[in-house]
């Protein structure tokens, strides 16, 4: 080999050398990239804890309206689904005979009040002459006894025009306050008596939750607790109420103890005899809390993965109150406020690993 050619076979082994020592390392791990859904950061939140309860829901308000008068149906006024303000008719009944009772009875009245204004004047004019001694104290003695027998049957005659016009009012059925017909129970010329069931109003406007609790749990409750629930029909939602009632004894089958939570319903959204589950509000606290899904629970201690300087680690933690309504968990120990934390699959990520959050798509423009 000449001189020449020596020298470039090491030129190209020094070139080859340099090459290798410029490129990165095979073996070093890259950083795994995760989206923001992935994290979320350790915060003061308001957690609740209490008893569980599950029960119906009834309208607080619950008319059941019945025939106060014989007679024929004339007419339907209204149909169930109808809303209706207070003393809405609903329907009417045939009110001739009652009308002619009521005639009668208000002439009765007339004749009575005539009666008495006469037995009145004559008391006054046998007073008059008994001062003078006109008369015999007998004689004002009868005008006075006359004169309060005709006062007593004016009473009566006015007590029964009163009868009677009840008997005509209530031959017009009306709704007792707002809210809407629930229930018809009766129809055009069907013959109704007195008790005979007409229809059903429910005021919409309030709600109660009627619901049971394991006796043991009744150290819990107080009157005026908060409560939250969720309805069947609404599975997205969540209702507030407050606890208004708690029975005084426990059932003694199951041991349950009833309670009753008045819930607002201002949108009548609400609607009686559905299902509702939920739990009575005993404590509320502000607390450093992360969601369920941030918690490893499959080891001996539970855990949380934080990111800290770009990497992974695994946090012994301790755990405090449960919000099951929230699905979050105090944490009393291990981790602080404001520290990055990995929630869901990304809980599996070993320890140690270099992590990189990306940042959040802009959907807003399209």
């Amino acid at each position: 080999m000449t001189t020449r050619n020596t020298l470039l076979l090491i030129a190209a082994v020094a070139l080859s050398a340099c090459g290798r020592k410029s490129s990165p390392s095979n073996g070093a791990p890259s950083a795994v990239l995760v989206g923001p859904e992935a994290v979320i950061v350790a915060d003061i939140a308001t957690l609740s804890t209490g008893p569980a309860i599950s029960g119906s829901l009834v309208a607080e308000r619950t008319a059941s309206i019945r025939a106060e008068v014989n007679g024929q149906v004339m007419a339907i006024l209204q149909e169930p689904g109808d809303r209706v303000a207070a003393g809405a008719p609903l329907a009417r009944i045939d009110d001739r005979a009652i009308a002619d009772a009521w005639l009668s009875a208000r002439s009765g009245v007339t004749q009575a009040e005539l009666a008495a204004d006469i037995a009145k004047r004559e008391l006054e004019r046998a007073t008059r002459l008994s001062a003078a001694g006109a008369i015999a104290d007998r004689d004002l003695e009868n005008a006075r006894r006359a004169n309060l027998a005709a006062q007593a049957q004016f009473e009566d005659a006015k007590a029964r025009l009163a009868q009677a016009q009840k008997q005509k009012d209530a031959t017009v059925v009306k709704a007792p306050y707002a809210g809407v017909v629930a229930e018809r129970t009766v129809n055009a010329g069907d013959v109704v008596s007195p008790g005979a069931a007409l229809f059903t109003v429910v005021d919409p406007a309030t709600m109660r939750l009627e619901a049971s609790i394991p006796a043991s749990q009744l150290g819990a409750l107080r009157i005026g607790a908060p409560v939250t629930f969720s309805v069947t029909g609404y599975p997205d939602r969540r209702f507030r109420g407050t606890l208004t009632h708690i029975a005084p004894s426990a059932d003694a089958a199951t041991r349950q103890v009833k309670v009753i939570a008045r819930i607002p319903n201002p949108g009548s959204g609400l609607v009686a005899g559905l299902f509702a589950e939920g739990r009575v509000a005993s404590s509320v606290r502000d607390v450093l809390a992360v969601p369920l899904n941030a918690v490893d629970l499959r080891g001996l201690r539970p855990e949380v993965s934080r990111l800290k300087g770009g990497r992974v680690e695994h946090v012994v933690v301790t755990l405090g109150a449960r919000d099951d309504a929230t699905e979050r968990v105090e944490i009393t120990s291990g981790i602080a406020k404001g520290d990055t934390l990995l929630v869901g699959a990304a809980l599996g990520i070993t320890e140690g690993t270099a992590l990189k959050v990306s940042a959040p798509s802009d959907t807003t423009k399209r």
